[in-house]
């Protein structure tokens, strides 16, 4: 194995890994990102980039052969992968894995969901797909991720890990649920690399395509998996080479073992974060330490000045330029705002802190949320960034206007595994998302399936109501 090239060690990982190989921790965390995914994707469902999705994949024809949320007729898998990783992404509740900050099931589950309805697939075959889909992502990912710089080399060079890896991760979880053993692994990794993309500009600075990102990056997976299969081939040396993935990508600074060391004993999937707010995941500890001053007593009307202190790798992101931070122009926006986040925390959000319905345009532009923002800074934090990029913490200081200075330290993040989400907390967000379309039973029906996912005999039987789900549901999120 010593020869083999890193595609092929993956290639090899993916045949020899059966559903009975797979840790009960692993199948238990798939159980639970199937539910988690598909929530968010039904709650994206109305969103008008979602109906663009939508429209877009529908105007392209071609064979019904799985299932899209919104879509009542069949589409081709890699359409209705698109179109279910658009969703799924598209309210930043998905998933996150520390310290690569990928976005994984995002990307694997629809692909994964797509290519076992168009195949026939089964529970176990759907669980083992997604575990090495997810698996794959997340090594792919962590070879880039700089140790000495604390921070992800991707994300330094402007590129969205997330779709990138996702694509690659995809594309394993495709081709074994088509039946491809290593070799078409090898290959559909060749063929994905030359379709893996992703820039994240829009986090700066406004734009809604990155809710594109992990619905192209899933079309590509699906893509380069029936092109193996057709025939098409991908050079061995895809990851390492000199014109290869990392060459490209991070001008070939990237860490080989991260890659193959342990695979099939080391599982990094039961470590990914779930996400309990719909927002940039370096936001979330600003809504507890805010959520903190409330239960405090500490109201807007207190609060002279607010010092929000995080990483500081993630200023770019959620604080830079504080004027756009300070006055969002949408629901969208403010998911990516440190000062939105303080106010979230600070007047009370719903669910389990922050839902769906605290970010909207009318919300963005709130007077109350607008005055409040006006009077945060958010500035770097050397203990944070200590900690960073395994934890996203944060340190708030209120200064208020009757003189005290109070703070409240947040310095791991909630849906971890310091600070797991209980499977009830899982639920209840599931219900809240697939709720806000879905009639009860059929709420019911999906979380009953995604509990025995493994069990399950007719995916297509499964995701039928996600195909009734009424894209004209008005909600409360971002437009």
């Amino acid at each position: 194995m010593s020869d083999a090239t890193l595609a092929q060690q993956l290639g090899a990982f993916a045949e020899a890994t059966t559903f009975d190989a797979l840790p009960e921790a692993v199948v238990d965390s798939v159980r639970k990102r199937v539910l988690d995914t598909v929530g968010i994707a039904v709650a994206a469902a109305p969103l008008e980039t979602s109906r663009a999705a939508r429209a877009w994949a529908r105007s392209q024809g071609g064979h019904a052969a799985a299932s899209a949320v919104g879509v009542p007729e069949g589409l081709p898998a890699g359409l209705a992968a698109f179109v279910n990783g658009v969703l799924a992404h598209s309210l930043d509740y998905d998933d996150t894995h520390l310290p690569s900050v990928l976005h994984p099931s995002a990307t694997v589950v629809p692909v994964a969901l797509a290519a076992a309805e168009r195949a026939g697939a089964g529970g176990q075959e759907l669980v083992r797909a997604i575990a090495l889909g997810l698996e794959t992502c997340v090594r792919l990912g962590m070879a880039g991720y700089d140790e000495a710089a604390k921070n992800s080399t991707f994300f330094e060079h402007g590129q969205h890990a997330t779709s990138i890896c996702g694509a690659m991760g995809g594309a394993v979880a495709a081709t074994v649920l088509a039946g491809g053993g290593a070799d078409a692994v090898v290959d559909s990794l060749g063929v994905a690399a030359s379709m893996a993309s992703g820039i994240i500009e829009a986090n700066r600075t406004g734009g809604t395509v990155k809710r594109l990102h992990c619905g192209w990056a899933a079309h590509a997976a699906v893509s380069a998996a029936e092109l193996v299969s057709f025939g098409l081939t991908g050079p061995p040396t895809v990851l390492e080479g000199r014109f290869g993935f990392y060459q490209a990508w991070l001008h070939g600074r990237f860490d080989a073992a991260a890659v193959v060391d342990g695979l099939g004993e080391t599982w990094a999937v039961p470590d990914i974060f779930f996400k309990p707010y719909p927002a940039n995941h370096f936001t979330h500890a600003a809504v507890d330490a805010a959520g903190r001053l409330r239960a405090r007593g500490v109201g807007p009307d207190d609060v002279e000045r607010l010092v929000l202190g995080v990483p500081a790798p993630n200023l770019r992101t959620i604080g830079e330029p504080i004027e756009v931070k300070r006055t969002p122009e949408t629901g969208y926006m403010a998911q990516f705002s440190g000062p939105y986040a303080v106010a979230v925390g600070l007047l009370g959000g719903a669910g389990l802190g922050a839902g769906v319905e605290d970010y909207t345009d009318e919300l963005a532009r709130d007077p109350q949320r607008r005055a409040l923002m006006a009077k945060v800074d958010v500035v770097p934090d050397q203990r944070c960034t200590d900690i960073f990029p395994t934890q996203f913490p944060a340190v708030l200081t209120a200064h208020l206007v009757d003189g005290r200075e109070l703070v409240e330290e947040v310095l791991t993040t909630r849906g971890g595994p310091q600070r797991p989400l209980s499977f009830e907390e899982l639920a209840a967000k599931f219900r809240a998302n697939a709720g806000r379309t879905l009639a009860d039973d059929q709420v019911d029906a999906l979380a009953e399936a995604c509990a025995a996912l493994e069990t399950c005999t007719d995916i297509g039987a499964v995701l039928a109501p996600l195909t009734s789900v009424d894209p004209m549901t008005t909600t409360d999120s971002t437009k």
